[in-house]
């Protein structure tokens, strides 16, 4: 057989495999572009979601004074942040069904408040007329609750404040546990050294625990939508687990959504700590020249000149750092 038989008769056995082999690859490049715009698309929804966590209209849901952990978190402002930021980054947002479509692949929300959390989650209900209703909601907010082998019980926050049930003493007792060790038979209270770790690993477990549940009750409403996909709670590290759960948050989970012939599952946390800014103040000191600057609070002797937003700013205007101690120069 001739060379050019050979060559025509191997291009005609391969070439639709190669064909073929070209076509997955370029399918395969689409998805990953694909799943990259859509993590982009959730984050910035979870990001602007919690951003508007701590914005309430009553001055005494702002934060408290005693925790600056403490807020009233406005979830619904926060839910609504969110969908709308994310219906505008996959491009239906003037697009109702497919703001539908969209959200039925969202099984579970969750945010994460200074005394307990919430779950926007499916569920059922009986109307004025009787008929059973499921339908997204919010659920009752549920503490942060612990119970130990002798009968107390605790209901953690995000900081060291508690609100504890003394099984000794039949009674219950609030505050921070560093101002109650030694005042009640409650174990954890008094053992500085582990607490932490087990208001810390609670609330994990509680909110791993509601999660999977609401995760997995969702596979009985998603067939309603044609949705195929078996939902559940994704793999996610203790670590990631245990930073979340250090201020108030917001957190969504994505399952199920068809990306070319795989489907795109993804959860995104964002937290909505209120950061309070810091001043510093550029002064002189009158004996030497030298300028200086240091966080608005702190008490010298210099002369102030002008104020910054930032060290940066100080800095190249010519000032030079000063630390004080509990707001007191050196």
């Amino acid at each position: 057989m001739k060379i050019t038989n050979l060559a025509i008769l191997f291009v005609c056995i391969f070439f639709p495999f190669m064909l073929v082999l070209d076509m997955r690859t370029n399918d395969q490049e689409t998805v990953l572009q694909l799943e990259d715009q859509y993590s982009a698309a959730l984050r910035t929804a979870i990001q602007d979601a919690g951003k508007v966590l701590n914005i309430n209209e009553l001055q005494e849901y702002e934060a408290a004074y005693e925790s600056e952990k403490y807020f009233k978190v406005n979830k619904e402002l926060a839910l609504d942040t969110f969908f709308r930021t994310l219906y505008l980054n996959f491009g239906v947002a003037n697009d109702p069904i497919g703001q539908g479509t969209l959200a039925s692949y969202i099984p579970v929300i969750g945010v994460t408040d200074y005394d307990g959390y919430y779950l926007y989650a499916m569920t059922e209900y009986v109307d004025a007329t009787g008929q059973k209703i499921a339908k997204k909601m919010w659920r009752p907010k549920k503490p942060y609750a612990y119970s130990d082998n002798r009968g107390n019980a605790i209901n953690f926050t995000l900081d060291s404040y508690v609100y504890a049930y003394d099984a000794v003493r039949g009674e219950w007792v609030k505050g921070y546990r560093e101002d109650l060790e030694g005042e009640t038979s409650i174990p954890l209270l008094n053992d500085s050294a582990n607490f932490d770790t087990v208001r810390r690993s609670t609330i994990v477990r509680n909110l791993q625990e509601d999660f999977a549940y609401f995760i997995n009750a969702y596979n009985e409403y998603s067939t309603r939508y044609g949705i195929s996909y078996t939902f559940k709670l994704p793999e996610i590290s203790q670590e990631e687990w245990t930073n979340t759960v250090s201020d108030i948050g917001f957190m969504a989970f994505i399952q199920g959504m068809p990306v070319g012939d795989q489907t795109y599952n993804n959860y995104a946390f964002g937290g909505g700590r209120l950061v309070k800014k810091t001043n510093y103040v550029g002064a002189v000191d009158n004996r030497t020249g030298i300028k200086y600057y240091y966080k608005e609070g702190c008490s010298f002797s210099y002369e102030p000149q002008e104020n910054f937003d930032n060290a940066e700013e100080a800095a190249a205007k010519g000032y030079f750092p000063k630390e004080c101690v509990n707001g007191w120069g050196s």
